[in-house]
């Protein structure tokens, strides 16, 4: 049990470096005195800096994708607040240094993250289309996947814009607001 103690704090530790850094210029040493861990302990714990990488970020997006089904499934809130806070928890949180990296890389490197790129943004749009599908009117004017699609997109575009997080929440809240009135409306669908 102290093992898995000890790669947690070495994983929150190497995101940390990795953000600051960069992936390039972050050396396993970096993160070995970021996590208070002599490079051979990281290294048996990690083989090289490419897994290290990729399970800090996979730690961190499990853990996201957590929260953000938290705030989706919340019975008693309602479906907008529940969509800023998963959103600002999957988005939000990720603006600066990290972001760009993580951007950078996937363009560059993509087999450095695998699959990751992929099937987490999947994962957070099917709950987003889930959480809308349960509120959205059955004669709605667009589905619910249509909403989520549109709320994602939005939230890529905004964090492109943005410098804060507040900042991100702030328009992300009009998003949510001004895609769910238009979604709402009871109209029939063309034919």
């Amino acid at each position: 049990m102290e093992d898995d103690g000890r790669r947690e704090q070495v994983l929150g530790a190497a995101l940390l470096t990795f953000a600051r850094y960069g992936y390039k210029k972050t050396s396993m040493e970096d993160v070995a005195r970021a996590a208070d861990i002599s490079r051979p302990g990281l290294y048996f714990l990690f083989e090289s800096k490419q897994k290290l990488f990729r399970e800090a970020v996979t730690r961190a997006l499990d853990a996201d994708v957590e929260a953000a089904r938290r705030s989706l499934t919340a019975p008693d809130r309602p479906l907008p607040e529940r969509l800023i806070e998963a959103f600002d928890r999957w988005t939000g949180r990720y603006l600066g240094p990290m972001a760009r990296e993580v951007a950078v890389l996937r363009e560059t490197h993509p087999e450095l993250l695998g699959s990751v790129v992929v099937d987490y943004p999947r994962r957070f749009l099917e709950m987003v289309t889930a959480a809308v599908s349960a509120d959205l009117p059955a004669r709605s004017a667009v589905t619910a996947a249509d909403v989520a699609r549109t709320l994602v997109s939005t939230a890529r575009g905004i964090k492109e814009e943005v410098t804060t997080r507040d900042e991100f929440v702030a328009r992300m809240t009009v998003a949510v607001t001004l895609v769910l009135s238009g979604a709402t409306t009871r109209t029939e669908r063309p034919a």
